[in-house]
């Protein structure tokens, strides 16, 4: 572990000085060849999903877990959409001349060595490479084992076209221990790690978080939740909150709960049930949800669960200030919505609520680093510091300053 570490520690000072056209050059050669083994990639995915299915994973990790032609494609999409972002090195974030006459800049320079622990989706491997690639920082890998196979395929492209660009194949690598053995080994090493980010199910995060000697942005669970105002146009209501729990229910920005106001609780909930129910969603609610429509009770747990699955709480609330007092207690920090067409409101949820990302009148589907314009993400933060939200390539830059003088002493 140590020896594979301090190879990729030392490949941090060749990555850190490459420019932005050569990284660009590179990031569409890696495109170009995921495409040209596509048929390679997906032979591998084959093997995850069929032990995927031996080990009875559910049809929500199955999509995960899933690699087609579309999908390898949308693979090489992502690394040419960050070899078209700004280069994220070298910005001169502020600069001033002090009363010394010492010309000071703050500049954007690379984490270094940054570990990323993820689950299920093999397709992160690609993305974070990128993303990691592109900000100058060595990225080690280590994906969930039902993707064992489809990962692997995945980095051995991805370190082939680095070693034909004469640079250090362990400027992308695979953690080379997978197990929890080698997981808690890698987030002790903090001479050679300089960032952890984990993203996938709680006790993973919570183990990192609680064990980890090297720094941690947590991309923790996402207990999402629409609020619907009083004063909400229905229409869009019914199709935002639909779209939020059913349009794919196993990923973090998916709502969990949805909070009703009471005066319009009568009105809506017969047609929210209907189109629910036609969607195949599995409904829980209040005591007052269940005086309207048939649906099983919403319990404490139920609350504090995510799902990631099509299974949704109703909870009818008296009003803004309960809503956002549920969320306080229940959300995560992740994607929170209103929906309503009274502006005060819509400014009062927005500035109460404590998340990543507050939307009015927008489905929480949209978190996400693509979407956001990022080319991927490393994932959706929960911390506070220092990044937040759709995490890209200028989240994973820090800074250091360059202080220019004539001859100045103290």
């Amino acid at each position: 572990m140590k020896e594979f570490l301090a190879q990729a520690k030392a490949s941090t000072q060749i990555i850190a000085t490459l420019d932005g056209k050569t990284k660009n050059i590179i990031l569409n050669e890696m495109a170009d060849a995921l495409l040209e083994n596509t048929k390679a990639i997906v032979n591998a995915n084959v093997k995850d999903m069929e032990a995927g299915k031996r080990a009875n994973l559910d049809t929500a990790l199955l999509d995960r877990l899933l690699l087609d032609e579309g999908r390898v494609e949308a693979m090489a999409n992502s690394l040419r959409e960050i070899a078209v972002l700004k280069e994220p090195v070298g910005r001169v974030l502020e600069g001033w001349v002090n009363d010394d006459n010492l010309r000071i800049e703050k500049v954007s320079v690379p984490i270094g060595v940054v570990g990323v622990i993820y689950e299920s989706r093999p397709n992160v491997t690609s993305d974070v490479a990128g993303l990691c690639f592109k900000s100058g920082n060595v990225a080690i890998l280590k994906g969930g084992k039902e993707a064992e196979h489809s990962n692997r395929a995945i980095a051995k492209v991805l370190q082939e076209v680095l070693v034909k660009n004469k640079l250090p194949k362990e400027i992308i690598s695979l953690l080379p221990d997978a197990t929890r053995e080698g997981v808690a080994k890698l987030i002790k090493e903090d001479e050679y790690v300089d960032l952890i980010v984990p993203r996938g199910g709680e006790a993973l995060i919570r183990f990192i978080s609680k064990n980890s000697s090297v720094p941690v942005v947590k991309h923790d669970k996402g207990l999402c939740h629409t609020y619907i105002h009083r004063d909400a146009s229905h229409i869009k209501a019914l199709s935002i909150a639909v779209n939020a729990k059913c349009q794919r229910p196993g990923v973090c920005n998916a709502m969990e709960t949805l909070l009703l106001d009471k005066e319009i609780a009568r009105v809506l909930l017969p047609g929210l049930y209907k189109a629910f129910v036609d969607a195949g969603t599995k409904l829980k609610g209040c005591n007052v949800t269940r005086e309207f429509i048939f649906v099983e009770p919403a319990t404490e747990v139920d609350y504090n669960t995510e799902y990631l699955a099509n299974i949704l709480n109703i909870k009818v609330v008296s009003g803004i200030e309960e809503a956002i007092a549920h969320i306080g207690k229940y959300g995560s920090g992740h994607s929170e919505a209103i929906i309503t067409e009274n502006y005060s409101a819509a400014e009062k949820f927005m500035n109460a609520v404590d998340a990543a990302c507050v939307y009015v009148n927008a489905s929480t589907r949209f978190t996400d680093g693509g979407v956001f314009g990022f080319g991927a993400e490393v994932g959706i933060s929960t911390n506070k510091l220092h990044a937040r939200g759709p995490m890209g390539i200028n989240e994973l830059t820090t800074y250091k300053f360059k202080i220019y003088g004539n001859g100045q002493i103290r």
